[in-house]
């Protein structure tokens, strides 16, 4: 991955791919999937800016394993690879 560096309180994440074979092995079409809410942290922001301009440092950090929202941040394309940028409050759980 390119060096990159998001701003404030924003979190970098590479999705993790779900699994495309059910229990009872039946395969399931990427049109029948839907998009991961678990991924691996990539990169962090230095932290969120409070009201009395204080700066509250991240949560996570980079290689946590995350839940997030299903339909939070944006997508980008990076050197060929697809990541998500979300607000840290978008983040539901570290998995651990």
């Amino acid at each position: 991955m390119s060096n990159i560096k998001p701003l404030y309180d924003r979190v970098v994440i590479k999705r993790t791919e779900e699994e495309k074979v059910s229990a009872g092995g039946i395969v399931i079409p990427d049109s029948a999937t839907e998009k991961p809410i678990k991924g691996e942290v990539v990169a962090v922001g230095e932290g969120k800016v409070l009201d009395n301009g204080n700066l509250r440092a991240p949560k996570v950090k980079a290689g946590d394993q995350v839940l997030f929202g299903k339909y939070s941040g944006t997508e980008v394309k990076l050197d060929g690879a697809d990541y998500l940028v979300v607000k840290e409050d978008d983040i539901f759980a570290i998995l651990g």
